[in-house]
């Protein structure tokens, strides 16, 4: 089975509080309306944060700050085995324009359940729980 290594943003609105993080639906493809964490792959010569700064860049037109490793979730999809590091971050430019999600929300630690997370995020919420306010 195919590894696709890939890396996600758990974006929230002060690092240090962390009162809400920000979450899209996915725009594209065969999971198109699940929800995740903006992120994307890492390129050949990239490391994890350096390939999250761009994606971010690409998909909401933002400069975020990345911070530390929060987890490393191994998840086997029907088609692919997605390995995805995932970073809490926070905005320094920007106004997190959707280019390819098809919808967001900045999210209190009460609302983490209100959407349909994707599988693979979904085994993270507990662990972001944890650290919010």
């Amino acid at each position: 089975m195919k590894t696709m290594k890939v890396v996600a943003a758990i974006i929230c609105n002060d690092m240090e509080r962390k009162n809400k993080i920000f979450a899209t639906a996915r725009g594209y493809g065969d999971l198109k309306g699940g929800w995740e964490f903006p992120g994307g792959k890492v390129e050949p010569g990239e490391t994890p944060q350096q390939a999250l700064k761009r994606e971010i860049m690409e998909e909401l037109s933002t400069e975020i700050k990345v911070g530390e490793l929060i987890d490393t979730i191994e998840y086997d999809y029907p088609t692919f085995h997605l390995s995805m590091d995932c970073f809490w971050a926070e905005v320094i430019t920007g106004q997190l324009e959707l280019k390819e999600a098809e919808a967001a929300k900045w999210l209190t630690k009460d609302q983490l359940e209100s959407v349909a997370w994707l599988p693979a995020d979904i085994t993270l919420i507990d662990k972001i729980r944890q650290h919010m306010n």
